[in-house]
């Protein structure tokens, strides 16, 4: 089929839902975007960030990218965020990663994938990193848990470590940045424990003058 008709009716019984509750939504919401929260989660399709949060569209800036990385090198990531803290001035930034990720799943095996084998290798460098605390666990499923959330916290760091943020900071802008971890399983967030709010929180290595 050229045309997924039942995906275009959906759509039209979505909006008139909207519209039903709050006539000037679509207006409103053309005219600006000013989102608080800038979101770094899975392309996982079972980790939809406005439905876990139960925000309409407009509260919420997204990126999603396999396994939620924050990679140096990657320039639609560093895009948006530098859109999202320069542009926006969202005030938080959530990285979010989830418990049964396949991405992570995929690291932690020996097997070829194929080009997505470059991008794991990020992932592979987390669990190098963590290896011991890692192995030390007795179950091959708390060792897939514990690295999905480790995960998470490298890339807190990753984004932290940006120079576009520790800008913002230096700027004196308001900005933190969250770990948390979705269970797919029962649909709850999970907050990390990690949480930075300055150049002060992170390693002295990486902090610019």
């Amino acid at each position: 089929m050229r045309i997924l008709k039942q995906l275009f009716e959906q759509n039209q019984n979505w909006a008139r839902k909207i519209k039903s509750s709050d006539p000037d939504f679509f207006t409103k919401l053309s005219e600006q975007q000013n989102p608080e929260y800038l979101w770094i989660g899975c392309a996982d399709s079972r980790v939809p960030a406005n439905e876990i949060l139960d925000m309409l569209p407009g509260k919420i800036f997204v990126h999603r990218n396999i396994a939620n990385l924050v990679i140096h090198t990657d320039l639609n990531c560093l895009s948006v965020i530098q859109f999202a803290v320069d542009v926006l001035q969202i005030k938080h930034i959530i990285v979010c990663g989830h418990y049964g990720c396949s991405g992570i799943k995929a690291a932690m095996d020996n097997q070829e994938h194929g080009l997505i084998d470059n991008w794991l290798r990020n992932i592979k460098d987390v669990y190098r990193y963590y290896q011991e605390h890692i192995n030390a666990l007795n179950s091959e499923q708390e060792k897939f848990n514990l690295l999905c959330e480790l995960n998470v916290i490298e890339q807190v760091a990753n984004v932290c470590h940006t120079t576009i943020v520790q800008n913002a900071w230096k700027a004196g802008q308001e900005l933190t940045v969250h770990g948390w971890i979705y269970g797919i399983g029962d649909g709850i967030l999970k907050d990390l424990d990690v949480c930075v709010t300055c150049p002060d929180e992170i390693s002295q290595i990486h902090r610019i003058k």
